[in-house]
């Protein structure tokens, strides 16, 4: 067990936990530089195979950090990175929660909503650019991305479908030694 790691993953978690407004996929980005980047936790790729974990799994998008409290230190690792993303934005919901509900009309509150919902798209789309970039996609990955987010964006067709048929194309050209 490493516990400089693990009490680093604590301390960054806190505050992201914090200015997590708009849900957990808007610290992505941060959690993605800090643990990749910074503290060297893990690497490009194992961050965005855990990240593809968190994401297929049930649950909110900040479930990663507890897969990588387990990368860290095992279940400790995964039980306090959990604990540390989880309690402190809990605290501060259930602190300003009540106040924010009884002003939420006030013209300063609407206009913090407001205000606050672009932020929000910005750091999911940071997000989005962190995980790519932490994958090195292969022209043909970013092709395939590109090609399932329009398709996604376009049509009505659910990601299972194109995940079933991008698991076949790649399946293909892994037997044709083509990636």
């Amino acid at each position: 067990m490493d516990e400089g790691k693990l009490l680093n993953l604590i301390t960054m978690c806190i505050p992201l936990s914090l200015v997590s407004f708009g849900g957990g996929q808007t610290i992505i980005a941060s959690l993605q530089h800090q643990t990749v980047d910074i503290q060297h936790m893990l690497s490009g790729a194992r961050f965005t195979d855990l990240y593809a974990i968190s994401r297929a799994a049930p649950g909110p998008g900040t479930m990663i950090v507890s897969l990588i409290g387990w990368e860290v230190s095992g279940l400790l690792g995964a039980v306090l990175a959990t604990l540390a993303i989880f309690v402190p934005s809990s605290i501060l919901i259930c602190a300003v929660g009540s106040y924010w509900h009884r002003h939420r009309g006030q013209p300063w509150a609407m206009a913090a909503e407001k205000g606050l919902a672009p932020v929000a798209v910005g750091l999911i789309f940071a997000g989005v650019f962190a995980v790519g970039r932490s994958a090195q996609f292969s022209p043909i990955e970013l092709a395939t991305t590109l090609v399932a987010g329009t398709i996604l964006l376009r049509t009505k067709l659910g990601p299972y479908p194109l995940l079933a048929a991008a698991g076949m194309l790649f399946y293909a050209l892994s037997i044709t030694g083509q990636v």
